[in-house]
């Protein structure tokens, strides 16, 4: 896959991401993993297997992409191939563990607002003993 990359440098002024062309990108068509710097590139190959929705073709594209950055950027890039960065989102969790995880979450906040509300006022009472 031939890399579409090429290394955008603008100064002086604050870059806003709309401003930057679709070439900074890792995966151009969808404009996500802008690579502008070193610290950009080690993002993108840390986070290179959370983006939903994109195909094989896409993801080889982002990784010539990511190698190119890597290249002007010095930054060792261990992997010869994004097999090794992965396909699929790596979150772990189904949607049922996040609703049931948030539903402990709140169950825990309000038995610390209860125990703190009824706290202080044992201690207003015992204040005005």
């Amino acid at each position: 896959m031939r890399a579409t990359w090429k290394p955008h440098e603008k100064h002086g002024t604050l870059t806003r991401r709309s401003d930057l062309p679709d070439t900074v990108y890792a995966f151009p068509h969808e404009r996500k993993e802008p690579l502008t710097d070193a610290r950009h590139v080690r993002n993108a190959v840390a986070r290179f297997d959370q983006l939903t929705g994109v195909t094989d073709d896409e993801r080889a594209l982002a990784f010539a992409n990511i190698k190119k950055a890597a290249k002007y950027y010095d930054v060792d890039l261990s992997e010869a191939d994004w097999h090794e960065l992965g396909s699929r989102p790596s979150t772990g969790r189904t949607t049922a563990d996040r609703k049931k995880s948030a539903r402990a979450a709140a169950a825990t906040r309000k038995k610390t607002a209860a125990r703190t509300t009824t706290g202080n006022k044992t201690a207003a009472r015992r204040s005005a003993r």
